[in-house]
């Protein structure tokens, strides 16, 4: 399988794509006036406990106070032995205090409404490693299956390890890594605790200790796999900062880096710019006629799977069983496209036949493996629906580049004509009764004037006669159509 990391780099934003044979397959934006803020490390101040919700508010600086549950709150060294947390978490108040001031490291940017989530179970990355200076133990990501390459892994880091130096985590990136590669970036990592060792003392609340690196330098830490065979950055000065980067930390990438100088956009090259504006989109059409509708609230994000033109060739069971098939395929890589997560719900089409069932489970269960986000898929419920879940740790492609509309306030839908029509009326009747006028005045858009004006001119003279007063009428071009004010004259 052929794939390219596209990196485009302007003064206002940087961009990442993951391309696999001319597809998109994942899209990451960073805009330079609001960088994430996942992997950042602050000292904060607890603002606020509440025993109720076992968690508390932080102060870190940020327009929002963040959110720190007690299950993300590090256990001194000796009450646990490993990794894993305690089976019972403390509770809150035994923990924190109001006015404590603690060190803590961003796990979720601030999405909508919420602030970001936090935890003080601090680590630092790097290519092979994740280092976790107050943990203990070593843990090898579940993404590397070989059992033989999984025991060689953890004894080259036993082997290197300072006696007590904290915990590890081996990342996806470590399978196949040289004794080498594995000591030096063990020896970079601490080197970097140390020196924030030594600046958090002179830290004041609110203030970072640890920023993560710009999205160009961390899509070439964090995406980078041996399926990639290309990576092109159209930036001159991003690309000598990426073989700088790559020259210490991943060398076997530099002979992969390009510097894109061409007069194309870089992501007009593989369709990413249309692709990222079909992201944008409820509907989702897929190449045999059928196609997806996806709907992201607050709470969940639901996706229905219709036949659409799709009539198939033998009979109804079939044609859907193809559709369903095609759809599994498709949701798994919009929801990497979209950045989609949380709770998703997945209506496919009602099939009869168990085994079609089982097969598009496993189609899906397929398609999401190579995932990066963590994610649980359930059975098929009884009524039909896929309920699954994926792990969001930044807001989703919807989100970042786009906002409610101010019309309808993000409900997609706004009141009809005739509806606002007789809002007036009401309105105008309420005023009569509270207020002395010679007459009333509505200001309103120009297609609820139009209306009142034609269609809805008899119950308007009905209503002046009623309230033995005239009313007129003022197109304002700038109201939307829920807009509208009723003015005493």
């Amino acid at each position: 399988m052929s794939s390219e990391l596209l990196i485009n780099v302007t003064p206002s934003e940087t961009r990442a794509a993951v391309v696999e044979n001319g597809v998109l397959q994942e899209v990451f934006i960073e805009r330079s006036e609001s960088r994430g803020l996942v992997g950042n490390i602050y000292k904060g101040k607890v603002c606020r406990v509440l025993p109720g919700m076992q968690a508390a508010f932080v102060e870190i600086g940020l327009p929002r106070a963040a959110f720190l549950h007690a299950s993300d709150i590090s256990i001194p060294k000796g009450q646990t032995g490993d990794l894993e947390a305690s089976a019972v978490t403390p509770p809150i108040t035994s923990l924190l205090r109001e006015g404590q001031e603690l060190m803590v490291q961003v796990i979720k940017d601030p999405m909508g409404t919420k602030g970001a989530r936090l935890t003080t179970q601090l680590s630092v990355s790097s290519r092979y490693l994740v280092y976790m200076p107050e943990a203990e133990g070593i843990g090898i990501s579940l993404k590397i299956e070989d059992e033989a390459e999984r025991e060689r892994l953890k004894q080259c880091l036993l082997e290197k390890m300072p006696i007590s130096s904290g915990g590890y985590i081996m990342r996806t990136a470590a399978e196949g890594g040289s004794e080498a590669e594995i000591a030096a970036d063990l020896q970079f990592l601490h080197r970097l605790w140390q020196k924030l060792t030594e600046r958090r003392k002179q830290l004041a609340c609110g203030e970072a200790l640890y920023e993560d690196l710009p999205l160009a330098l961390r899509a070439l830490r964090d995406l980078i796999t041996p399926e990639i065979e290309r990576i092109r950055i159209d930036a001159k000065e991003s690309y000598q900062a990426a073989c700088h980067f790559a020259d210490s930390v991943m060398p076997e990438c530099l002979n992969r880096l390009e510097w894109y100088p061409g007069p194309r956009p870089l992501f007009d090259l593989f369709s990413v710019e249309d692709e990222i504006q079909k992201a944008l989109e409820r509907k989702v059409l897929l190449k045999s006629g059928g196609y997806l509708i996806f709907d992201q609230t607050e709470a969940m994000t639901t996706i229905d799977v219709n036949t659409g033109g799709f009539v198939g060739h033998k009979n109804l069971e079939e044609t859907i069983f193809k559709t369903n098939l095609e759809a599994a395929h498709a949701i798994a890589r919009q929801l990497r496209v979209r950045n989609l997560g949380g709770i998703i719900i997945i209506d496919f089409i009602d099939m009869i036949e168990l085994s079609h069932r089982e097969q598009v489970l496993r189609a899906l269960e397929q398609a999401m493996q190579t995932d990066r986000a963590k994610h649980k898929i359930s059975a098929v419920s009884e009524l039909g629906l896929v309920e699954m879940t994926r792990k969001r740790t930044r807001e989703s492609l919807g989100h970042i580049l786009c906002e409610p509309c101010p019309s309808c306030q993000g409900r997609g839908y706004t009141k009809n004509v005739e509806t606002v029509c007789y809002e007036i009326f009401r309105e105008i009747l309420r005023e009569s009764k509270q207020y002395e006028s010679k007459q009333f005045l509505i200001l309103a858009s120009q297609d609820v004037i139009d209306r009142l004006n034609d269609e809805d001119s008899t119950k308007v003279a009905e209503l002046e006669q009623l309230i033995g007063k005239p009313i007129l009428f003022q197109c304002e071009p700038q109201y939307g159509r829920e807009q509208y004010n009723v003015v005493l004259m």
